[in-house]
């Protein structure tokens, strides 16, 4: 029986919670920042905050202490909120052992930093001394359906082969199957990026334009992803895999896609933060992944047109309209 503690019980962490709980093999503990939540879910068994309709399995543990949660654990998967990644690891490192698996499942980028969440990480616990070893999952996976028990793929990115190997035994079962991949980089901004294209995605909803134009557009969104992954030191090919074009498809088509539902908000005139209160706490990662992939894009003088058009929306009150329109009339070019 493997110790695991999840850190984050919004709707990606509860749901890999029910998938490793359900296994039945298990010792899983859930920590929950918000004690409506952690009541929720001990007493009913659902998290109807960020997860409603899916039954919790009993064997799972939650609770609102860190302490609690990170007791004896030998696996630690991160899925809080990309913003909090960093403050949350610096009060976690007491608590951390040596040999702890650290597994990062946040789709996103630090927004003052640049860095990815494994980047994060190892620069939180730097003062501690600690030296974690660490890995990235990713891939297209709603919440709600991987609790259900839809047939899901996911990938786990480690140059620790053996926490790679761990990782795919443990997590795997037949609706849950996790591939392995040594790109970290690739598949952590794969996971971060896809966010922004998936925001563009729902602006032509919201315009009310057709599938042509979302095939238009995922097909040059991963262009333009693949370009920076590339500058980064990641692997092209990661991203015609499961962290790049697979999730990418899933963002930008899926109704449960909480980046593509602020998209279509914006197509229909709405202002950011008007769209982000009626959100009532859950995050949609894309808004701050806009403005770090901006500044990745600038450091690697990489051009990447739609995520500028989705920060001109996003922060300088562009039209969504005039946005799709300027993508339209750029200076014509070589696809490749």
């Amino acid at each position: 029986m493997s110790k695991i503690a999840i850190i984050g019980a919004g709707a990606w962490g509860t749901g890999l919670s029910i998938v490793l709980a359900r296994k039945g093999v298990h010792d899983v503990r859930l920590w929950a920042r918000e004690p409506e939540v952690s009541e929720s879910i001990s007493s009913k068994r659902i998290n109807y905050h960020f997860l409603p309709g899916q039954m919790v399995p009993e064997n799972l543990f939650v609770t609102g202490d860190l302490t609690d949660a990170l007791r004896n654990a030998e696996i630690v998967i991160s899925v809080m909120p990309s913003q909090h990644c960093r403050n949350l690891f610096k009060q976690m490192a007491p608590h951390l052992k040596p040999g702890m698996l650290i597994v990062s499942a946040t789709k996103g980028l630090e927004e003052t930093t640049l860095l990815r969440m494994t980047e994060v990480i190892s620069q939180a616990l730097e003062p501690s001394g600690f030296k974690p070893r660490t890995g990235a999952l990713s891939g297209p996976s709603f919440a709600a359906e991987v609790a259900r028990g839809d047939p899901t793929a996911v990938a786990i990115a480690s140059t620790d082969n053996e926490l790679a190997e761990r990782v795919q035994h443990e997590f795997g079962d037949p609706r849950f199957r996790v591939y392995r991949n040594d790109d970290v980089t690739g598949v952590e901004l794969g996971g971060a990026l896809k966010n922004v294209i998936a925001i563009a995605a729902g602006v032509c909803q919201g315009l009310n334009f057709g599938h042509n134009s979302i095939a238009a557009l995922i097909t040059r969104g991963l262009a333009e992803m693949t370009r920076l992954v590339v500058a980064c030191g990641g692997k092209q090919e990661t991203m015609a895999g499961l962290a790049g074009l697979g999730d990418l498809v899933l963002t930008c088509t899926g109704d449960l896609s909480r980046n593509r539902s602020v998209g279509v908000e914006l197509g229909h005139g709405r202002k950011l933060a008007e769209i982000v209160v009626s959100m009532h706490g859950s995050v949609a990662e894309g808004i701050f992944t806009t403005n770090a992939a901006i500044g990745l894009a600038r450091a690697q003088s990489v051009e990447m047109p739609i995520t500028e058009q989705m920060y001109a929306i996003l922060h300088d009150n562009k039209s969504p309209r005039d946005a799709m329109h300027e993508l339209m009339t750029r200076k014509v070019k070589s696809e490749s």
